[in-house]
């Protein structure tokens, strides 16, 4: 016959430490996500007006300060605020205008920490991204 184990030793489960740390992890994790999400958000709407900036027929007969107020306007609409007009470049090698923006999204973490995150997006979907050092 078998015998009938007390239910002391048979019992499995989270304690309460291990329930604590996991919460702490994932508390971390979501409050690093809610810091990154809006921030790459932001990245992709400049990625996307300056794409679209670039394949506008017109482009090569603007002026660099007509191209920054189109870039105002279009920022303004898609509620991007960390570029400025002032912060985007406009290279005019090879006929076509480039326009490019490399910026730092900086934002606080927890009390003197913060966390920093540099971007670069171009008009030119053949321009790779530069690595910073």
């Amino acid at each position: 016959m078998h015998s009938i184990r007390p239910m002391q030793f048979r019992q499995r489960g989270l304690t309460m430490f291990g329930f604590l740390f996991v919460a702490v992890v994932l508390v971390a994790i979501a409050m690093l996500a809610m810091k990154l999400v809006p921030a790459y958000i932001e990245y992709f709407s400049v990625k996307k007006i300056l794409a679209t900036m670039g394949q506008e027929s017109g482009l090569k007969s603007k002026s660099n300060a007509a191209i920054r107020e189109d870039f105002a306007n279009r920022a303004n609409v898609g509620y991007v605020t960390v570029v400025k007009p002032e912060d985007i470049s406009i290279d005019r090698r090879g006929g076509v205008p480039v326009i490019s923006a490399d910026y730092t999204f900086r934002t606080k973490l927890i009390g003197n920490v913060s966390l920093v995150i540099d971007f670069s997006a171009s008009s030119d979907p053949n321009t790779a991204a530069v690595e910073v050092e």
